[in-house]
């Protein structure tokens, strides 16, 4: 093999990171009221099947990619991969919905050192700039094409039986894919060069994983047990540890012990407005798919397999409306977000009048659904650039980190907040009209959001050429 096809190779052998990690976002959000009846699990297990993984992400992404330089990336690459593959095994096996959250945590921790290993790798691989923009294009293309596979699968996979329960394939399936890319790791990646200078910032990790869990959980557990005292003081602690996280990264940037996160970033009036924009918008990235996929099929009695071909077209049109409006970005600026959310809105108007009943028309719902996947196609792709337009390139890294998880951990907030506001109106017994008000309100407190996305996108100045080349989700 000689050195160009090696060069190619490799990346694919990288993106199967990206492939994996987003297709374990969207395969379950489809299958969740098939894996809760597997498990026998309540309904805020199954908001925690997604947040436990996105948490899991979100606190561990900036060390992960501090590793790979400390380690090599590929030792950290080809280990967080296998630790992927086995959490997966584990999810797979799993007999109750503890067992299952506990290996989804663990699955969304590895898939948080395994990225960052991926993405460090096109920079090596590809120096020259426009072969890295053609490489980093392939890897978007990928995270991309895992959306809709993940979709698609989520639907098609409960409704197979095999040997074992047609959800637990969710999981399974990436045990060949995973073992095969940490073997063609092993092989063909070149190592890279350690740096060992400066320490992990294990109490920055530490604080903010504790903060983070605070948070979240008694969000999503606290409504299900009727908001007892420690949700409560569980959501004070952590605007407490949130702030002593905020000290302790200040104190350790003044002492130049280089902390997990530079807050000098926050003194960057767009950057502030960028993330407040980020929050809104990825609460209702994930909330949207979870309220959607349960009203669906256990309030309008769609079957799995149904509701993931019905998605497939969100994603379809997410992809077309990415690929075409990354170049209008670069002409029109952020009057393409702009544009992309209000098409979001109307769109999510057009799933409070069309999702009523499932004798509506299947035409008019793949059409919405489609039209509302190109509503966020004009967002994602280019919302890293907004927020980080006015970042110093020397600040890119950090900035780029910072963002990421915060963009993680929004979505598991979105999941839940609109997540618990639909299931506390569902109650205990709930009627196909009880469905219809409690998908009407969630649906709206997303439409309320994005509302929120446009003002900061509206106050968020236009500014200088954004300095990254691209977002992944």
């Amino acid at each position: 093999m000689n050195r160009l096809q090696l060069k190619w190779l490799s990346l694919l052998i990288v993106s199967t990171s990206v492939f994996l990690a987003v297709i374990d976002i969207f395969i379950v959000n489809v299958a969740l009221p098939s894996i809760r009846q597997g498990v026998q699990g309540s309904e805020s297990d199954m908001q925690l099947i997604i947040a436990l993984y996105l948490l899991g992400y979100a606190a561990f992404l900036i060390t992960g990619g501090r590793l790979g330089d400390h380690y090599g990336r590929k030792r950290v690459f080809i280990v967080s991969m296998l630790v992927f593959t086995f959490s997966s095994l584990l999810c797979g096996m799993a007999q109750t919905a503890w067992q299952l959250n506990a290996a989804r945590f663990i699955q969304g921790t590895s898939a948080a050192f395994m990225i960052p290993q991926g993405i460090s790798y096109i920079h090596i691989l590809f120096p020259e700039h426009k072969e890295r923009i053609k490489a980093l294009g392939i890897y978007g293309s990928i995270a991309g094409a895992a959306s809709v596979i993940g979709q698609f699968l989520g639907g098609l996979l409960p409704d197979v039986h095999w040997m074992v329960e047609g959800w637990r394939l969710l999981f399974l399936i990436n045990l060949p894919l995973g073992l095969a890319a940490a073997a063609l790791a092993g092989r063909y990646l070149q190592d890279t060069t350690q740096h060992r200078e400066g320490r992990f910032d294990v109490s920055g990790v530490a604080l903010l994983t504790v903060a983070l869990f605070a948070l979240v959980y008694p969000l999503i557990r606290g409504r299900e047990l009727g908001w007892p005292l420690w949700s409560i003081l569980s959501l004070a602690g952590a605007v407490a540890v949130l702030l002593l996280f905020g000290y302790d990264q200040q104190r350790k940037l003044a002492a130049q012990q280089n902390p997990l996160i530079n807050i000098r970033l926050f003194s960057y009036k767009d950057f502030n407005i960028g993330l407040c924009a980020v929050l809104f918008y990825f609460m209702v990235q994930d909330s949207y798919f979870l309220i959607n996929a349960i009203f669906m099929q256990t309030g309008l009695g769609y079957s799995s397999s149904e509701t993931g071909i019905l998605f497939v077209f969100q994603g379809v049109g997410y992809v077309v409306a990415s690929l075409l409006s990354i170049p209008l970005v670069k002409r029109y600026g952020k009057r393409v977000l702009q544009g992309g959310v209000l098409i979001m809105i109307v769109s999510l108007l057009m799933h409070l009048v069309f999702f009523r009943t499932a004798s509506m028309p299947k035409a008019v719902l793949l059409a919405t659904l489609f039209f509302y996947g190109t509503g966020c196609g004009s967002v994602l792709p280019s919302l890293l650039t907004m927020a980080l337009k006015s970042i110093p390139v020397h600040f890119a890294g950090a900035a780029s980190g910072t963002f990421s998880t915060f963009q993680q951990t929004a979505v598991a907030l979105g999941i839940g907040v609109t997540g618990g506001i639909f299931f506390s109106l569902l109650g205990d017994a709930p009627s196909p009209a009880v469905y219809m008000n409690a998908y009407q309100v969630a649906t709206a407190v997303n439409i309320g959001f994005l509302v929120l996305v446009s003002i900061f996108l509206y106050i968020l100045p236009e500014g200088q050429q954004a300095i990254t080349e691209m977002a992944i989700h």
